[in-house]
């Protein structure tokens, strides 16, 4: 059957698609007469055409393991199982958070502020609250039990640290909130060596005492940005490009002396535009560093592109570090993996970072919904669109580039394994066909198929291989994952 032209492909799928309604293999979708799919241009998938290595999946553990970590051990294992099994979502980055934490007495702010807005969640725990006082290695207990937990059935995970705010006494207005205006620098000048000894210590200990050494520090978070004021609904701190600069000046040489191996990752700007700013003005700067974070909450593909060319020219490793958004049902999830799909192919990043893992209240910007007080938790639809890349795109991979911005492809590292990945985001059946002809003395007579849709959850099929291509007919809101196992 594989050879079988293309041309006459075609033709047999007109056909199908003219007769009367039969099931489709892959969605179980019709076509009729009156419903009858298009025909689009060939996708072509070459093994040789190849872009980036995947290092991995990853999620910051801010704030969800702030809550999660004061669960039932069982609970906890639960979670972190379906986080970071082959077979589950196949995470394997972490952030970790060093807290800055407020004012105990809250003598500059809002008693719990942070309530208002992103949830006590939010309220983090520091391990210094005073200037003079020792350190409370104590303090950000359920985090850390999170973490440790992941080390231990992980252990080929990567950590990452970073901060959202200096310890409230660092700050210019005493809260880790942000400055009273939120567009000016809320740690103080005189602070930057006392800021860069605080995260140094706790990458200290982390190493020496739970046998955990960070592999970047991010001191920053979404600096160049008017989000964080006084009495604010997080720990933010604002960062002049310029700022961020004169903290990297003094945090490097601190690090080198340190005797850890921790290297420092920037900007974790909210957009590609911003990083490109931050870029720009760092300059030679960049020589600080040995990663350079992004978030795309806001992101155009050409600064995506731009970003991947800059960072290339100056040998830095590239993360995608955080993003997410809302929506409503599969539709908000499957406009999230378009981004995703965005990012893999004009930022080119080696690491994807989602934000939130566990959250209340909402199917989007997480992928388990729990309730903090019950210690519930259920997956929702937007786990399984997750899945549909990160379970079956695994570390090692590298991505192929393919002309179809509704297609993400990658090949294995021994070269047996191609992976296609197609969404839907439209309210009516698409088609897509792949012409795997540069493939044809190596494919098999079928392949294995996964889809998630309003109805489905990572159902799997089947689909022929025929004419050296596969012809996928997608629901409406839907994702497919076609697993090639070339002989």
């Amino acid at each position: 059957m594989k050879r079988i032209t293309f041309i006459g492909l075609c033709i047999l799928s007109f056909m199908a698609n003219v007769h009367a309604a039969e099931p489709d293999a892959t969605t179980g979708a019709s076509a009729t007469a009156s419903n009858a799919k298009i025909i689009e241009q060939p996708i072509v998938i070459d093994a040789e055409k190849r872009a980036q290595t995947l290092e991995g999946w990853g999620v910051s553990l801010c704030w969800w393991a702030n809550m999660t970590g004061r669960w039932t051990d069982d609970r906890i294992d639960t979670l972190v199982h379906w986080l970071t099994s082959p077979n589950g979502l196949n995470y394997n980055i972490f952030r970790y958070n060093i807290p800055g934490g407020d004012d105990p007495n809250w003598a500059h702010c809002e008693p719990h502020h942070m309530g208002k807005g992103k949830g006590l969640r939010a309220e983090m725990p520091g391990f210094k609250v005073h200037p003079d006082s020792a350190y409370d290695w104590a303090a950000d207990s359920a985090q850390i039990k999170v973490l440790r937990r992941i080390c231990e059935v992980r252990p080929d995970a990567i950590f990452e640290a970073f901060s959202n705010s200096a310890p409230w006494w660092m700050t210019v207005s005493g809260c880790v909130g942000g400055h009273d205006d939120p567009n000016k620098d809320n740690l103080a000048p005189e602070r930057y060596a006392d800021f860069a000894q605080y995260l140094l210590d706790v990458c200290r200990y982390f190493r020496d005492s739970l046998a955990i050494e960070f592999r970047t520090l991010e001191p920053f978070n979404e600096p160049y940005t008017n989000y964080w004021n006084r009495s604010g609904s997080q720990e933010g701190c604002h960062f002049e490009a310029e700022s961020q600069v004169e903290m990297l000046k003094v945090l490097h040489p601190m690090l080198q002396a340190s005797g850890l191996k921790t290297v420092i990752s920037a900007s974790d700007e909210t957009s590609t535009k911003a990083s490109l700013r931050d870029l720009k003005i760092y300059g030679d700067a960049t020589r600080f560093l040995g990663q350079w974070n992004v978030h795309t909450y806001h992101a155009k593909n050409d600064e995506r592109a731009e970003i991947h060319r800059i960072a290339q020219e100056k040998g830095l490793r590239l993360w995608m570090s955080e993003s997410g958004d809302g929506g409503r049902g599969i539709g908000g999830n499957i406009r999230m993996l378009q981004r995703l799909f965005d990012d893999m192919r004009y930022l080119q990043p080696v690491a994807w970072v989602d934000w939130q893992y566990v959250e209340e209240f909402t199917d989007q910007w997480n992928l388990v919904r729990g309730r903090w007080s019950e210690q519930s938790f259920e997956k929702v639809p937007n786990f399984f669109v997750r899945q549909q890349v990160t379970r079956f795109i695994r570390q090692g991979y590298t991505f192929l580039q393919v002309a179809d911005e509704q297609t993400l492809a990658a090949i294995s590292p021994d070269g047996t394994e191609i992976v296609i990945v197609r969404l839907n985001n439209e309210r009516n059946d698409v088609a897509a066909t792949y012409d795997l002809g540069a493939l044809a003395d190596r494919l098999p007579d079928s392949v294995a198929t996964y889809t998630t849709s309003a109805t489905q959850q990572l159902e799997p099929g089947s689909i022929p291989v025929l004419a050296n291509a596969l012809r996928l007919n997608l629901k409406p809101r839907s994702v497919v994952t076609c697993v090639v196992k070339l002989k």
